[in-house]
Parts: structure tokens; C-alpha cells; sequence
């Protein structure tokens, strides 16, 4: 980004969400509201006229639905899209097909004290603003998307796990790893930044897609291969052991590197859990979370990967990783899943730690 002022277009039918937004983003330096819009109509003249960085749109508004201006302006124009949503199942469900669309996150409308709520996570609005300013907007051509063809693994290992860490832009970047996966692939644990909620959206979206079992992890649960376990949007995630198996540990405390759930939290209990016996993998996000577990987990003896700068949404956190010295290979996003079945493949029976 330049020194000049991050410009920032407003679509909410809302006139108390608009005037927060603007409240908040305005209080910043660094970025400014240009112009504010009720609805998508009105939103496509002032995009031309005024060329924003950056577009907060609500998912449900008149005249236009918010997904169907979306899938236009992605095709027509894209640029970085912050949506703005509801703490609802439908909301959740709503916001993850925006994402598949092109949006690059989204900002949870508080469900209760709406002001009080807004103005809390000011901090964090700004951050994404930020994020999304220096991110690349994808084209995103859903009806040309190919079907994943499925891996194969030959010599696959109970004991092998795969750890997976992400935040902005993570959404659609775990789908890339996970979708092509075959059903007999190693257990996986996966955080990715996102509020509860969301994640059991998240996960049963995922699970229709991808021929291994996905869901949202649940304490105490056993970790099986073929299965792929998602941190809740409120927990920290954790590898845990009882007796000669692994289990999920979930855990309430206090957020790690601002995050609940944490990479960093993950990471560090899979290194001290599996060592090499578990691959670390980090992709997409904004800020650092992750990196010093990536590298906890390489000193560990773990096989670690981080996601390459030309294929992240936001090159923050594999960026912090590979600069800690944490990954042992970088790869563009087209090629982790086949990467991690062959690193799985080559260590033939997992060591025991």
C-alpha cells in the first residue's frame, strides 16, 4: 500500500451499521469511508465513482441480494471484499458460500448491544480493512471449477497426522488441501481463525465436498484416519493422548496471539504429542499465529510446509513462519495435498515417539 489513505465503500441497508462502520473506520489514520450505500444498486454507481480498496457488504439487504452482487462484481471487477454478517446458522451458511465466491473474510455483527458491540472489536475491523487492502482479490469462475481428482496414497499410517493451521483466506484454502484427499488419508487437525458459529457450518460444508469425514472436534473424541477435525470457533484445539491413542483436547482458555482458537496452541501440542510423527502445515492468514508453533514442530522432527507467497490471500502468517526459519518446504497451494500424501507415503510405518 501507498501512504495514501485506505478508501472504503460501506453496503448495509442498515443506517446504524453504516454510521458504525464509518465511526470505526474513520477513527483510523490510515483509512477513511468514502461513501455509503443501502443497497447494491446504489453501491455499483459509487464504486465507479469512487474507485474504494475496500467494500463492507452485508449478506442480506433489498433490491439486490448480497451473494448475487458478489458473484458479479468478482466476475465484472473484483477487488477485496469484507462481508458483513449475522450470528445465525443461516448467516453462517450464507457467509461461507460468500467466501467461495470471492469475499476474502467477514465481520460478525454482535447479536446482542449492537454499538457496544461494534465499537469492541474496532481494533480488529481495522485489522481486516488492512489485511484486505494488501491482499489479492480472486476471480473466482465457480461453474469452471474441475472436480478434484482424488489422490491416491499408497502406504498409508495410523499413527501420521496432518496439522493444519489458517486464518484470512483460510476457508477456501483448506477445501483446496482437503477436497482431493483420499477417504483413507491420515487423521487431520485443523484450526482456522473464526468465530463460533461458523465452524460447524464450516466443517459440514466441507464434509459434502471431500471423501474423507469432517466435522467440528469435540472434547474428548478420538482422532481416526479418514476423519478431519476442526477447532470450534471458540476453543483452542489440542493433540492429546489417552493411552496408545490420540484424542482432542478442547480448551477455554484465555486467546493466544489474540486468537481463540490458536494455531500456535495446536501446533505446540502436536509437536510435543506426535513429533515426527505429525506434518505441519500453514497456510493463508493475517498476522503471525502459527509460526513459532511450525517451528516448535520442525525442531520436534516433524516435516513442516508453509503455503507460498503468489497463492495466499494474505501472506501473513506463512511470511512470519518461513522468516522464523519454521518451514522446511514452500509450496503453492496446488501442491500441498500431493506434497503431504507423499511425505506420508516416504515415511513408511510412522515412528513411535
Amino acid at each position: 500500500m501507498s501512504s495514501a489513505r485506505i478508501k472504503v465503500l460501506c453496503v448495509d441497508d442498515s443506517a446504524l451499521i453504516r454510521d458504525l462502520l464509518s465511526e470505526i473506520i474513520n477513527q483510523h489514520s490510515d483509512m477513511e469511508v468514502v461513501a455509503v450505500a443501502p443497497d447494491p444498486l446504489v453501491a455499483r454507481d459509487l464504486i465507479k465513482q469512487h474507485n474504494p480498496d475496500v467494500l463492507t457488504l452485508d449478506v442480506e439487504m433489498p433490491r439486490m441480494d448480497g451473494l448475487d452482487f458478489l458473484e458479479r462484481l468478482m466476475r465484472l471487477r473484483p477487488m477485496p471484499v469484507l462481508m458483513v454478517s449475522s450470528l445465525t446458522q443461516a448467516g453462517s451458511e450464507v457467509t461461507l458460500r460468500a467466501l467461495e465466491l470471492g469475499a476474502l473474510d467477514f465481520l460478525a455483527k454482535p447479536s446482542m448491544g449492537i454499538r457496544s458491540g461494534m465499537m469492541e472489536y474496532g481494533e480488529l475491523i481495522a485489522e481486516k480493512i488492512r489485511a484486505a487492502a494488501r491482499s489479492r482479490p480472486r476471480q473466482v469462475r465457480q461453474k469452471d471449477r474441475p472436480t478434484p481428482q482424488t489422490l491416491k496414497a499408497p502406504m498409508m499410517s495410523s499413527e501420521k497426522l496432518l496439522i493444519i493451521g489458517a486464518s484470512t483466506g483460510g476457508t477456501e484454502a483448506i477445501r483446496h488441501v482437503l477436497e482431493p484427499l483420499p477417504s483413507n488419508a491420515p487423521a487431520i487437525l485443523i484450526t482456522q481463525h473464526m468465530p463460533g458459529g461458523f465452524t460447524r457450518s464450516f466443517a459440514e460444508r466441507l464434509d459434502k465436498l471431500c471423501q474423507i469425514r469432517v466435522k467440528e472436534a469435540h472434547d474428548g473424541e478420538r482422532v481416526l484416519p479418514g476423519h478431519a477435525y476442526i477447532a470450534p470457533g471458540d476453543q483452542h484445539l489440542e493433540l492429546a493422548r489417552s493411552g496408545a491413542n490420540y484424542v482432542v483436547r478442547l480448551d477455554s482458555g484465555p486467546p493466544v496471539n489474540r486468537h481463540r482458537p490458536s494455531v500456535d496452541v495446536l501446533f505446540e501440542s502436536a509437536a510435543k504429542q506426535a513429533g515426527r510423527n505429525a506434518i505441519g502445515v500453514l497456510l493463508t492468514g493475517m498476522g503471525k499465529d502459527g509460526a513459532a508453533g511450525l517451528l516448535t514442530m520442525r525442531n520436534a522432527g516433524a516435516a513442516t510446509v508453509a503455503q507460498d507467497e503468489e497463492s495466499c490471500v494474505v501472506f501473513g502468517m506463512p511470511r512470519e513462519a518461513i522468516a522464523l526459519g519454521a518451514a522446511d518446504e514452500v509450496l503453492p497451494l496446488d501442491a500441498i495435498a500431493p506434497r503431504l500424501l507423499k511425505l506420508v507415503a516416504a515415511s513408511g510405518r510412522a515412528q513411535r515417539v
